[in-house]
């Protein structure tokens, strides 16, 4: 069993993880039927609650949002989010049936819970070819000052069938000015049918792992280079959060593999 990979728990209520290796980020995922609720402390902790599908009712630090949510799943629009400051008591409670990802990070920043429209989230394509993958951008550094946060860095990676994420593999384990910049990352998966997987390459110096990647998997990542491909005829989502010291994102690309990059231009340029 690898420390660094897991299956998400998905029954009624708070589901939180088995393990965790990390340091600073956690994860849960809430899972509320209609009319059902849930209340909790954020602590010394801040939380964005990514609503995977469904809608809710946020009750935090005297702000009340109605109603936030639409799509279905994650396959189907832009999400809504919730960003959960520290030292907050905090309600959801369920509109409909919904999934939401909770991620988390130490924090000391007093703010004002708000919440981050599909309109606010950035989208765009990454990568050419057989790893071009779409992606959301949710609370990012860009962003700020409008989103203020403390460590959390979110977004959404969606990859066709058959191509990769994530490539050339990449690290950030080390502080290493514009080189390198730690920062602790998560991949929460989803896949577009029950029978649908994926394969993950997570390595380090001295060990290597290639994972079977199902839906409501995760990987967790303190360290270590990381790839992913989702097998044809089936489309994957990962929620991919981060957290370091700073949310300037610098990241080392295997020396190996950094050739990739190279052919980039060429490819778009061929429509690829």
């Amino acid at each position: 069993m690898s420390k660094y990979f897991t299956k998400v728990p998905s029954q009624t209520g708070l589901n939180k993880l088995d393990n965790n290796p990390c340091k600073l980020l956690d994860f849960n995922l809430l899972v509320l039927p209609a009319g059902q609720s849930y209340s909790g402390s954020t602590g010394d902790r801040e939380v964005l609650a990514v609503i995977l599908g469904g809608k809710a009712t946020f009750s935090a630090g005297g702000k009340r949002f109605e109603k936030v949510g639409k799509r279905p799943n994650v396959f189907s629009g832009k999400p809504y989010s919730v960003y959960l400051p520290c030292c907050v008591d905090y309600t959801i409670s369920a509109v409909s049936g919904v999934e939401i990802a909770l991620t988390s990070a130490p924090s000391d920043l007093k703010a004002v819970p708000y919440v981050i429209n599909p309109e606010q989230v950035n989208s765009g394509v990454w990568g050419a070819a057989n790893f071009s993958r779409n992606y959301n951008e949710i609370l990012t550094a860009t962003q700020q000052p409008d989103m203020p946060v403390k460590r959390l860095i979110v977004g959404e990676t969606f990859t066709p069938g058959g191509n990769w994420s994530t490539y050339p593999p990449h690290k950030h384990e080390e502080e290493k000015g514009a080189v390198e910049a730690f920062h602790e990352e998560m991949y929460y998966f989803r896949v577009s049918s029950p029978e649908g997987f994926g394969i993950l390459r997570h390595y380090g110096a001295d060990y290597e792992e290639n994972l079977t990647v199902r839906d409501n998997t995760i990987m967790m990542a303190p360290d270590g280079y990381h790839t992913y491909v989702c097998a044809p005829g089936y489309t994957s989502y990962y929620l991919w959060f981060l957290a370091g010291e700073h949310r300037m994102q610098a990241v080392k690309v295997d020396p190996d593999l950094a050739w990739i990059n190279k052919t980039l231009p060429m490819l778009k340029q061929l429509g690829g």
